[in-house]
C-alpha cells in the first residue's frame, strides 16, 4: 500500500485477473454497517441471457436505485456497450450524493471514459475538491493516467476489503 494523505482519494489497482466489485461492494457494506453515509456508484454483473453473458449496471449507493450501464446493440454487434445515458446518470447521482452530504464517494472505476477526460473524471475531482474522500478502483493499464489525474497524490490500495477500511479509518476525522 502506498499512501499520500494530501488528497483523500485511494484507488485499488487491479489485475485483469482480479474481480473488483465484489471487492468495493463489500467494502461499501462495511463502512454503511459502520454508519458512513455512503454515495456514488457501484457496478453489478448480471447476465442477462445466455447470449450476452457481459451484461451491467450501476447501484447508486445514496439510494438503492439500480439502472443499466450496458445497452443491447444487438448480436454481431463489436461496439462498445457501454451507455452514454447510464453515465449520465451516474454522474447525476454522485452530485447529488455530494449535495446531501455524503461521508464517502465510491466510484466504480477509473477506466477507459475517464483515462480519456470523460466518464465520471469531473465527479471525481469534484468530490475531492469538496473535502469529500473518495474510492475507486484503477486497472493497471491505466495507472499512469491515473497518476496523471491525481499528480501521483492518491493512495495505492491492494484489492482488498482490510486495505479500503484501513484507509478509511486513517483520514482526518469526519463529521
Amino acid at each position: 500500500m502506498t499512501t499520500d494523505q494530501s488528497l483523500q482519494i485511494a484507488a485499488i489497482v487491479y489485475r485483469p485477473t482480479d474481480h473488483i466489485e465484489p471487492v468495493l461492494l463489500e467494502a461499501a457494506r462495511a463502512l454503511a454497517e459502520l454508519g458512513v453515509r455512503l454515495g456514488g456508484i457501484l457496478q453489478h454483473d448480471i447476465a442477462t441471457t445466455i447470449n450476452d453473458p457481459c451484461g451491467m449496471e450501476l447501484e447508486d449507493l445514496a439510494t438503492g436505485e439500480r439502472f443499466p450501464l450496458s445497452q443491447d446493440l444487438g448480436s454481431g454487434s463489436e461496439a462498445c456497450r457501454l451507455d452514454p445515458n447510464a453515465l449520465a446518470h451516474a454522474a447525476v447521482a454522485v452530485r447529488g450524493a455530494l449535495e446531501r452530504g455524503t461521508q464517502v464517494v465510491f466510484i466504480n472505476k477509473f477506466g477507459a471514459q475517464e483515462a480519456s477526460g470523460s466518464g465520471l473524471r469531473s465527479e471525481m475531482a469534484m468530490a475531492v475538491t469538496s473535502g469529500v474522500p473518495v474510492i475507486t478502483a484503477v486497472g493497471e493499464r491505466f495507472l499512469a493516467e491515473w497518476q496523471h489525474f491525481t499528480g501521483g497524490h492518491s493512495t495505492l490500495l491492494e484489492p482488498k476489503v482490510a486495505d479500503i477500511l484501513a484507509w478509511w479509518r486513517a483520514l482526518p476525522a469526519r463529521t
